[in-house]
């Protein structure tokens, strides 16, 4: 049997991938791939030190035994895991550019509301994600997810990929401290309201070369800026010694303090990889309380994972006529498993990530740039010393030019037309001002119903709208109605 020729390969995943036909290369899926996993590599080493640091109720930290160090290491371990299996099969299964990784904003959630609980044990938490990841399974089978996506009005959708690209600005400008919590102002120009630090100053060196370079065309810009920026920060933080950000050095680095590692391997620890207790939340705290927190969680991830979808294939040319994404059910399904595969690696629910849309700035338009960004992660259980060069001030760069892309969909809503230019403002404000895409997608819902009511069009509200709206203001009043549902039982 003949040995297949590097050409006929290249033909294989060219044909399977359908890279020309989305008008992209393999060279150019590759590079997105890059920019992607660099731009969200952060998760690795945050989300140890969300659910890595805190403990239950009994006072115990998330971890099979050990102390601090390997108790984070086997955080960082089953984190770059569970997003490099789950982005591989987003790539190979649905063949769309985004990328999956443990939910930002979600386990804080687990963390803080959850595990926290009294009588709650992390292993307990867990297991509530995991039920998550189950309930959001069945309602992308059921057909429901897509239903309520294609219930969304086009230009809320518009505003929903707008309000994204101004969120993941705010996410940069904050995390690189470019943007701060101020003294007397909510937030402030970086320290006491002047640009002071040399890691400020990487940053906007990193900000200004990723523009230059994007306005220049010149391929890979963004992958580029991220790699001369984290060079730049190596040799600046060898010479002026600037260490880790904290209260009392305030001009310290976000993130991770780049230099060189001492060592570039380390062999990953997966101890936490099915330490959970599925239903043992039930016996813990009260069964609607339980529930409840399913509850929150599901709507949560429901629509974040929507509005990322949607941002990401409006900014890859992969919506149709109606804005859905190409192979919308696959890629809920896919994610609706991550969700479930991220409780039962005991790191937090997994769910499609935004930062994917700076591999698609780059020209990713297929799942073989998810895939490159999968195996990345895999081998960064390996590399995680690598990996913990990049800082903040040299990832978030890209994300401000990121922003910039999605923001220009903005004139495709009609803001003379109240009907959906008061829901849209709402979603696309909110977003950042809440810090969170839920938050945005859900004012905007009620609001679409409201206004309508309001205008006596009551009947141009689609019948899904209105079970959304009200799930979304369930979602929104769910501690008062938590109380009232345990007064009751």
């Amino acid at each position: 049997m003949p040995m297949t020729t590097p050409a006929v390969a290249a033909g294989s995943l060219d044909r399977f991938f359908k890279i020309t036909e989305r008008g992209s290369t393999i060279a150019r899926e590759i590079r997105g791939g890059f920019v992607t996993f660099f731009a969200m590599a952060y998760i690795i080493v945050l989300n140890p030190l969300i659910i890595g640091t805190v403990r239950d109720d009994g006072g115990h930290g998330h971890v099979l035994g050990g102390g601090t160090d390997p108790h984070l290491a086997k955080v960082a371990a089953a984190t770059s895991l569970v997003a490099g299996v789950m982005t591989i099969l987003m790539g190979a299964i649905a063949n769309f550019p985004m990328a999956i990784a443990t939910g930002l904003g979600l386990n804080a959630f687990v963390t803080f509301s959850i595990a926290a609980l009294p009588g709650m044990t992390w292993a307990d938490a867990m297991g509530l994600v995991v039920l998550e990841g189950i309930v959001m399974l069945v309602l992308v089978l059921s057909g429901f997810r897509v239903a309520a996506f294609k219930a969304l009005p086009p230009p809320m959708k518009t505003a929903i990929s707008v309000g994204i690209g101004l969120f993941i600005t705010f996410v940069a400008f904050f995390d690189s401290g470019f943007i701060r919590a101020g003294a007397g102002t909510p937030v402030q120009l970086g320290v006491n309201g002047e640009l002071n630090g040399w890691p400020l100053l990487v940053f906007c060196f990193g900000l200004i070369l990723v523009i230059a370079l994007y306005v220049r065309k010149l391929k890979g810009a963004i992958l580029i800026a991220i790699l001369v920026t984290t060079a730049l920060a190596v040799i600046v933080e060898a010479m002026g010694r600037q260490g880790a950000l904290t209260d009392k050095n305030p001009t310290g680095w976000g993130l991770n303090v780049p230099k060189l590692p001492s060592d570039w391997i380390a062999t990953p620890d997966f101890g936490l990889v099915g330490h959970i207790s599925l239903f043992g939340s039930f016996s813990k705290i009260s069964v609607i309380t339980a529930l409840l927190l399913i509850f929150s969680l599901v709507l949560a991830d429901f629509f974040d994972t929507m509005g990322t979808m949607v941002a990401i294939g409006s900014k890859a040319d992969l919506l149709d006529k109606e804005g859905t994404p190409e192979g919308a059910q696959t890629i809920l399904v896919v994610d609706s498993v991550a969700a479930a595969a991220g409780g039962l690696a005991s790191v937090s629910s997994n769910t499609g990530y935004i930062e994917s849309s700076a591999g698609v700035s780059e020209g990713a338009r297929t799942g073989f740039a998810s895939i490159v960004t999968g195996v990345l992660f895999l081998l960064s259980t390996f590399l995680s010393p690598v990996v913990a060069v990049v800082p903040y001030e040299a990832a978030t760069p890209a994300l401000v030019l990121v922003g910039f892309l999605m923001m220009q969909q903005v004139g495709g809503i009609d803001w003379h037309d109240w009907d959906i230019a008061i829901p849209a403002f709402l979603t696309i404000v909110l977003m950042p001002f809440s810090y969170s895409i839920t938050v945005g997608i859900g004012a905007g819902c009620i609001a679409f119903v409201v206004v309508k009511v309001a205008r006596s069009r009551a009947r141009q509200v689609p019948p899904l709208m209105w079970l959304i709206a009200a799930l979304f203001a369930i979602y929104f009043a769910i501690a008062p109605v938590q109380d009232i549902l345990d007064r009751i039982f």
